[in-house]
């Protein structure tokens, strides 16, 4: 894909899930993919695995320093990594908030922090965030993870603005419920995939138009979309990608 082949892509949570389907895709592409992940990332032709807490910031300035030395100069940055930890906004603990905004909201501010230090002297590059559709609509039980997505949005967002003059992109993509364990741990049942599709009146879910769960490489596609050359004039968007779950609200 145009722009994508022999540049150097980092994506935080590689190692599975939508992360994992970011880097087959960016690899595929050509792209030369730094997986960075709580664990080790099986390394394989274009992907070189790095193990970092995105929740640890001297660790992600570390991580970041490590590709470029490594790797050469990052060109694609991509922030995946997420935690999901439901409640209610009653039953949620100070633990469990402080540990979701650490990752989706403070992992995602370092890592675009770092990168773009190192992009902004070479006037080039693109990043992209994968945020949650439920960060536009509220959800039950959801309210920690719904909230540590919108901020990273409206980061990601302004970090565009403050970037464009230097030819540098940011964007979003928002999946919707999407087949990776963080969506199966939502599941009580073997039907867990059916009654998503068909929705929940009482949660105030509308289910999803399309009839299907997305499967990672639907997330990753966007990903793809939005790093290439082919999304040159585009930035500061949020793409979603969620069958019409949300309605686009």
């Amino acid at each position: 894909m145009e722009g994508i082949e022999g540049k150097v892509a980092l994506v935080t949570g590689g190692a599975r899930g939508i992360g994992a389907a970011v880097v087959d895709g960016l690899a595929a592409a050509g792209a030369i993919v730094a997986a960075v992940d709580l664990t080790e990332v099986p390394s394989r032709h274009g992907v070189t695995s790095f193990v970092a807490d995105v929740g640890d910031p001297a660790a992600v300035a570390r991580v970041v320093d490590e590709v470029e030395r490594e790797l050469g100069p990052i060109g694609i940055g991509t922030s995946v990594a997420g935690v999901l930890k439901p409640g209610s906004v009653c039953e949620t603990s100070d633990e469990d908030w402080a540990a979701t905004f650490a990752v989706n909201s403070t992992g995602v501010f370092t890592v675009l922090r770092e990168i773009s230090r190192r992009m902004l002297p070479r006037r080039s590059g693109v990043l992209v965030t994968v945020g949650s559709n439920a960060a536009g609509v509220p959800r039950t039980g959801m309210a920690a993870y719904a909230a540590s997505k919108a901020a990273a949005t409206m980061l990601t967002r302004c970090l565009g603005l403050e970037l464009a003059g230097s030819g540098i992109r940011c964007n979003i993509v928002s999946p919707g419920s999407t087949d990776t364990d963080m969506q199966r741990l939502l599941w009580t049942d073997e039907n867990g995939a059916d009654l998503v599709i068909a929705g929940n009146s009482e949660q105030y879910r509308v289910g999803i138009p399309l009839g299907r769960i997305a499967e990672p490489a639907d997330i990753a596609d966007a990903v793809l979309f939005l790093a290439s050359d082919r999304a040159r004039h585009i930035t500061m968007q949020n793409l979603y990608v969620d069958g019409g779950a949300t309605l686009r609200a």
